[in-house]
């Protein structure tokens, strides 16, 4: 325990600084192993439940936080909403170990920015915390299909149409490419626009449509047709 109270404040502050939150401490050596020798990316706090995430994310300011679902005191799903709100807002990445279609579901709909299984490789892992941190989708390959077929069944109270009638003729263009899955730059490449103008249109675009992330965006343009 030691280990893991030494390990708050311990990035560099020059990298991309990411919070772990899992009750298992094994799990977190690994992952704290792995992104430690990692050029670019700093632990900043470790946690062991989701009330502990809070506190830490509060005081440390991650730029990305694994949390896991299943933990004592708060567990993940109930730690999004206050970690989300917090100012500046972290990306927040669920760890899992078997797939839960519906707890991945329920986090992705609550404003993660997406889900990671524990068992992805190192390159994975770091891959998935610097998409994170540019604002990109993470989405475990392993389970995507599944988990996205849930959320466009379930469909919603408010009609698509009515969700993006604020959108201008651009930002529909995006949400397109945002169904896509691409990242940001990618975007910028398509249509011809720099990272920064993508990232503006991203912000309006969840703000105009009540989307809790870029992936509930990329499922609204699903949700109403546009995808061809």
């Amino acid at each position: 325990m030691n280990d893991r109270a030494n390990s708050a404040g311990s990035g560099t502050g020059s990298g991309i600084r990411v919070l772990l939150a899992d009750d298992e401490e094994m799990i977190r050596h690994a992952i704290r192993l792995i992104l430690r020798h990692t050029d670019g990316i700093d632990v900043v706090g470790e946690a062991v439940n989701g009330a502990e995430a809070v506190r830490l994310a509060a005081e440390h300011r991650p730029d990305v936080v694994l949390l896991d679902i299943r933990m004592p005191v708060l567990d993940g799903l109930a730690a999004i909403e206050p970690l989300i709100a917090l100012d500046p807002r972290p990306q927040v990445v669920m760890l899992t170990t078997f797939g839960d279609e519906e707890n991945v579901t329920r986090a992705l709909r609550a404003g993660a920015t997406g889900f990671l299984l524990k068992d992805e490789g190192a390159q994975e892992l770091i891959r998935a915390v610097r998409a994170a941190a540019a604002g990109d989708a993470v989405l475990s390959p392993g389970v995507t299909g599944t988990v996205i077929r849930r959320m466009l069944s379930g469909g919603g109270t408010v009609a698509p149409e009515s969700r993006m009638a604020g959108l201008t003729g651009r930002e529909r263009e995006v949400l397109v490419l945002l169904g896509e899955g691409i990242s940001n730059p990618e975007i910028g490449r398509r249509l011809g626009i720099g990272v920064g103008t993508v990232k503006s249109h991203v912000r309006s675009i969840l703000e105009k449509t009540g989307c809790g992330s870029r992936v509930q965006a990329g499922l609204l343009a699903h949700q109403a047709g546009l995808m061809g």
